[in-house]
């Protein structure tokens, strides 16, 4: 049977459904270093969460042939923790480290040595008695993930000789996304109703899978054998994901804009404290899929609700009101 809490990854770049600029341009990277014999140069993965940049990574990894060590920026909080996860990696293997953004900045300053020219200088002691040891590294990748690009310094960023930002999904690659991931678990659906859900998605195939999988535990809750589109609306009308994926949180953020801050401009610190959310949720969860819907703006002065936010409000409250 299949295990429903499994999440589908593809392992090679053809597999990979969507952004197809970025799936062609690693292709001829990964097939250059494989035919020079030599290690990938480091690659930088950026955008919104659940967008695919850890499956990436560890496709990268299985198309050069090589062992991917994984880890993440805030798990590394000195040098040592560097030297000991790099000194490890074997010629042309993989270092991925999620949140890069998070670095400490003096384990980010040893880390320009080790990509640059792979070595690590690791100061040992304190004091007088302190001294500089330098450690010879197999030449290695470092693939980093961020969904906070602006928070990478300058230096780091440009030592990345493959930068690489993904976009949002359009609907008909989150579709075969979702009837992808149904037959990996053993879900039945027909198209209409993966359709439906991957128009819900916001754009981002983590999101899809999540909601493929609700959906089916109502199916199977009804007692139904199939997903079909009267049970995917229902269903996602009761997870409150109205038709182009806004949910309870992004219209708690649009009305306190519009109630608590006159439609804005309003500092990100005030919205959070006006709902009680931590800033890093409005930022990386919610903001992301609203500023490229068009619902709010971001400027100097901070976040405008936008005349489309207000219609959209609206309607929706004339639905509720039904």
């Amino acid at each position: 049977m299949a295990n429903d809490h499994r999440i589908y990854r593809p392992r090679l770049l053809e597999q990979f459904i969507g952004q197809n600029p970025v799936r062609k341009n690693l292709k001829v990277f990964i097939e250059s270093a494989k035919e020079r014999e030599k290690s990938l140069d480091h690659v930088l993965l950026a955008g919104p969460p659940g967008l695919g940049k850890t499956t990436l990574a560890n496709i990268i990894a299985n198309e050069l042939g090589v062992n991917i060590k994984v880890t993440s920026g805030p798990l590394i909080t000195k040098a040592g923790d560097l030297a000991a996860i790099i000194s490890n990696l074997e010629e042309r293997d993989v270092l991925f480290i999620d949140e890069i953004h998070r670095l400490n900045s003096s384990v980010e300053e040893v880390l320009y040595a080790a990509m640059e020219d792979f070595v690590l200088d690791i100061l040992i002691g304190e004091g007088p008695a302190a001294k500089s040891v330098r450690i010879e590294l197999a030449p290695f990748t470092l693939i980093g993930a961020t969904t906070r690009l602006g928070l990478i310094s300058n230096p780091l960023r440009e030592r990345f000789g493959i930068p690489v930002t993904l976009d949002f999904y359009n609907d008909a690659d989150l579709s075969e996304v979702v009837k992808n991931a149904s037959s990996e678990l053993g879900i039945i659906i027909d198209d209409e109703s993966a359709n439906e859900i991957a128009s819900r998605s916001r754009g981002t195939p983590r999101i899809a899978n999540r909601l493929l999988r609700r959906v089916h535990d109502y199916s199977v809750y009804n007692k139904v054998d199939m997903i079909n589109i009267n049970l995917a609306k229902d269903s996602l009308k009761e997870l409150e994901v109205d038709n182009i994926g806004l949910n309870s949180l992004d219209y708690r953020y649009l009305d306190c804009l519009i109630e608590n801050h006159n439609g804005g401009p309003a500092g990100i610190e005030s919205i959070a404290a006006s709902m009680g959310e931590a800033r890093d949720v409005l930022e990386d969860v919610i903001e992301p899929y609203l500023i490229q819907k068009g619902f709010i703006n971001r400027t100097p002065r901070g976040r405008v609700i936008s005349q489309k936010s207000i219609v959209e409000i609206k309607d929706r409250l004339k639905k509720d009101n039904k």
